[in-house]
């Protein structure tokens, strides 16, 4: 490491830390403890930068990536979950299954639910101007929504024709903040542009944080309630996603287990964390165990076996793209090998994160981690996972008259 953490105290921590959960029955949980152990060894094969010939350890050493946490689905349930390394290097307390991170991105899916169960209430339809929607402000399209308005479906989707051409930085834990309304002005107060229009909706798929934002006002609303209330009530907790909040800033409780943002070299960046006031777009706090119970309720929502927050036809909502750019409403729908998957990633300051799932054979990956340069061990975690797996993301196709 390039900080003041040694790589003796590194791999010591990162040995100590790692704690896990598994299926209950005793031949799963072999199972479980083989597929991990593969995972976390060095690898058969590699890529061009040698990571595959690291152990997970080693990885997260080389990378200056404090702590990591995973949740692998399958059979359309959690396979086992684990914590590795410290969510945070001033303290050095360890990665549990409990430990909250930033989602990050990963925000805009679980929020889009909630628009998909707004809509199943009959508050609006996915298609409505969102102008009727809304009733604390007014999105001023011009000519460009003469013929096509901005609606749920294209904001949700990045296809709304809004550029605003900015992620989000977050702010520091005494900065104030600013209100919805303010960001999608571009206040002052706040630390992004306003949200603007650019070009007539479903014409080009453009990635809007913006246009998100302004779903979650029109959401707010439509429900006449707090956003973060809502969001438990109609969406986490009846997913029994109890590590889970858009509380912004984090709550003390959930904060004494909660990561430190780190910097690209595994170091403290001076406040724990930034808040982000673009909750449906950047503000949920959560753990890999409880997004993989958010995938696996979209799985089986899907299959028709489970409706704690969407039917089966109305969750298909999230995995059909609208037909302009690779996005349904909230998720990337695309074919990775021979399956199709939905997926998003999370970059937030300090934090990284990734949730991908298959559509209709019950198995998926989260991993999330505290550290900027975590999007790479994101990337080879998830390519050990799918060969130790043997998903349909890595399988070889079917040669048409080969008898396979």
């Amino acid at each position: 490491m390039r900080n003041d953490v040694s790589r003796s105290l590194w791999l010591c921590v990162l040995a100590l830390a790692a704690t896990s959960i598994f299926a209950a029955d005793l031949e799963a949980q072999l199972s479980a403890v083989e597929a991990r152990t593969a995972i976390e060894e060095a690898q058969a094969t590699s890529d061009e930068n040698g990571y595959g010939e690291l152990t997970v350890a080693e990885l997260m050493q080389e990378l200056g990536v404090p702590g990591a946490s995973v949740a692998v689905i399958r059979d359309f349930a959690i396979h086992w979950a684990r914590g590795y390394g410290v969510s945070d290097v001033e303290t050095l307390r360890r990665v549990d299954v409990e430990t909250m991170f930033q989602a990050a991105s990963i925000s805009k899916p679980v929020a889009a639910m909630g628009v998909l169960k707004a809509v199943q209430d009959g508050l609006f339809s996915l298609d409505d101007d969102i102008n009727s929607v809304l009733r604390s402000w007014t999105l001023d399209g011009g000519d460009l929504t003469r013929n096509r308005p901005v609606t749920p479906r294209t904001l949700t989707s990045h296809t709304s024709g809004l550029g605003d051409g900015f992620g989000f930085p977050g702010y520091d834990p005494d900065a104030p903040l600013p209100t919805t309304v303010q960001i999608l002005e571009g206040h002052e107060v706040s630390n992004v542009g306003s949200v603007f229009m650019e070009r007539e909706p479903l014409t080009f798929f453009e990635y809007s944080g913006g246009g998100v934002t302004l779903m979650e006002l029109a959401l707010t609303d439509a429900r006449g309630r707090p956003f973060v209330e809502f969001m438990q009530d109609g969406v986490l907790d009846p997913i029994d996603m109890t590590r889970s909040s858009y509380r912004q800033p984090i709550s003390p409780e959930h904060d004494a287990n909660a990561a430190r943002a780190h910097g690209a070299e595994g170091e403290s960046m001076g406040p724990k964390w930034h808040v982000y006031p673009e909750m449906a777009a950047a503000g949920l706090w959560t753990t890999p165990t409880d997004l993989a119970l958010f995938a696996i309720e979209v799985q089986r929502s899907a299959r028709g076996e489970s409706n704690r927050v969407l039917s089966q036809s109305t969750v298909q909502e999230m995995l059909t793209p609208v037909g302009v750019g690779p996005f349904a409403v909230g998720f990337t729908v695309s074919q990775n090998g021979e399956g199709w998957y939905f997926s998003h990633g999370g970059s937030n300051w300090g934090f990284r994160a990734l949730v991908l799932a298959h559509k209709v054979k019950g198995y998926g990956l989260v991993v999330m981690t505290n550290g900027d340069r975590g999007t790479t061990l994101i990337n080879e975690l998830s390519r050990r996972v799918q060969i130790a797996y043997e998903w349909d993301s890595v399988a070889e196709p079917v040669r048409r008259g080969s008898g396979q």
